[in-house]
C-alpha cells in the first residue's frame, strides 16, 4: 500500500512511524502548507516527495490511501477531496467539527465504497478490547450501569509543559482559536471508550460544561480562556442501562488516565488505562457473590494503523468507521445543546 501523509505536524510523526513499520506499506509523500515543516518531516521519515497542497498531491495521484493528520477544521474538506479522487482515508479524530459535516463525509465515503476509518487511539488498548469481548459475550449478564472518566492534570501540573506560556496548550483553552474545550478534545475518546467497552450505543444525553477562571480576566495575550475545562454527562444506553461519563483537565495527580466500569446482573469489568500501563479487572460467576475481583492478563491487539492496512488489503471496512465517529460527534454536539437548554436530548 502506498500512503500519503496529509499534514506533517506532531501527530503525523506517530502515523508515519506506525505505518512505516507495517510490512508492505510505503510512505510515498508528505503534504503541508509549510514547506520547511514538510521538508523536515520527509527527511526524518525518508519520504521522497513533498507537496504544498492536497490538490498537488492528488494531481500526482500515485498513492492508494491518505492518513489525514490536518487540523480538525480541515478534516471535512480534505477527506472528501481524497475520497472523491478514489483514495482510502484514515482520519485523525474528531472526524469533523460538527455532526453535519461528519455525516457528509460518511455519505461520500460509503457512496464511493472506499475504506474509511478514524484514529480513535484507545481502541489500541488490549484491555478495552477484552472487556468488550467479555461484556458482549454475556458473561456479566445484561448491562445495568456504566461509569467512565478521562482524567488529565495539565492545568495543575507542568509535567507536559507550562500551558500559561506555550501556544500548543493555550489554543486548547480558547474558542476563537478553534477549541471546543475538554469536550471537543478528549470527549470523543471517552465516549468511544464507554460505548465500545459497554457494547452499547448512547441513546439520550444530558451534559454540564464548566469553564473555571485561570488568569486575570480569564485571558493570556491573544487567548481568551473560555473553552470548557470539565464536563459531566448522564447518558442512557440503547439497552436501558444508565451511564455517567466525565472528563477534566483539573484531575490533580492524573497525567492521562481513562477508566471504565461496566456492571451487569451477573458480573462486572473495570479497565484502567494510564500513561504507564493498563489493567483489566473482572468479577465473574461465583466471584460476584464474594466481590472477588481478579486481574486478567491480556494479549496485545492489532493497532488502528494495522487494521486500516488490513481493511485496504481485504476491501472490508473495519471499525472505528466514519459512521461510528459521526454518531459520536452527534452526541458531542447535543451535549453542548443540553448545557444551554438544561434538558435531556435523544441522539436519534
Amino acid at each position: 500500500m502506498r500512503l500519503l501523509i496529509l499534514g506533517t505536524g506532531g501527530m503525523a510523526n506517530q502515523h508515519a512511524r506506525h505505518f512505516a513499520a507495517i510490512p508492505g506499506v510505503t510512505l510515498v509523500g508528505g503534504v503541508d502548507v509549510d514547506p520547511k515543516r514538510v521538508e523536515a518531516f520527509n527527511a526524518t521519515h525518508k519520504i521522497e516527495r513533498g507537496f504544498a497542497s492536497l490538490e498537488a498531491a492528488l494531481e500526482w495521484g500515485q498513492f492508494d490511501a491518505v492518513a489525514n493528520v490536518t487540523p480538525d477544521s480541515v478534516h471535512h474538506a480534505t477527506s472528501i477531496a481524497a475520497l472523491k479522487a478514489g483514495k482510502h482515508v484514515f482520519c485523525e479524530k474528531p472526524l469533523a467539527t460538527d455532526a453535519t459535516k461528519a455525516f457528509e463525509m460518511v455519505e461520500v465515503a460509503e457512496k464511493a465504497g472506499l475504506i474509511n476509518m478514524v484514529n480513535l487511539t484507545y481502541r489500541n488498548v488490549a484491555q478495552l478490547q477484552k472487556a468488550r469481548e467479555i461484556v458482549t459475550s454475556g458473561q456479566i449478564g445484561n448491562v445495568k450501569h456504566v461509569e467512565a472518566s478521562y482524567l488529565q492534570s495539565w492545568l495543575v501540573s507542568k509535567a507536559w509543559g507550562d500551558w500559561r506560556t506555550e501556544s500548543q496548550w493555550l489554543w486548547r483553552l480558547s474558542r476563537k482559536h478553534g477549541s471546543n474545550g475538554v469536550l471537543g478534545d478528549i470527549g470523543v475518546h471517552i465516549l468511544d471508550f464507554a460505548s465500545y467497552g459497554a457494547g452499547q450505543d448512547i441513546e439520550h444525553v444530558f451534559a454540564r460544561l464548566r469553564t473555571f477562571d485561570k488568569a486575570p480576566g480569564n485571558k493570556i495575550g491573544e487567548y481568551d480562556l473560555d473553552a470548557n475545562d470539565s464536563f459531566t454527562m448522564a447518558v442512557d444506553f440503547t439497552n436501558g442501562a444508565l451511564g455517567v461519563i466525565h472528563a477534566t483537565r483539573w484531575a490533580t495527580g492524573h497525567l492521562n488516565e481513562l477508566r471504565l466500569r461496566v456492571y451487569g446482573e451477573k458480573g462486572g469489568v473495570e479497565v484502567q488505562h494510564r500513561h504507564d500501563g493498563s489493567q483489566l479487572r473482572v468479577v465473574l460467576s461465583e466471584d460476584a457473590e464474594t466481590a472477588t475481583w481478579k486481574v486478567m492478563d491480556v494479549d496485545p491487539v492489532p493497532t488502528n494503523y494495522e487494521r486500516f492496512v488490513e481493511a485496504v488489503r481485504t476491501g472490508k471496512n473495519l471499525e472505528p468507521s466514519f459512521r461510528h465517529a459521526a454518531d459520536l460527534q452527534r452526541v458531542l454536539d447535543l451535549a453542548t445543546v443540553t448545557e444551554t437548554e438544561r434538558r435531556e436530548l435523544p441522539t436519534h
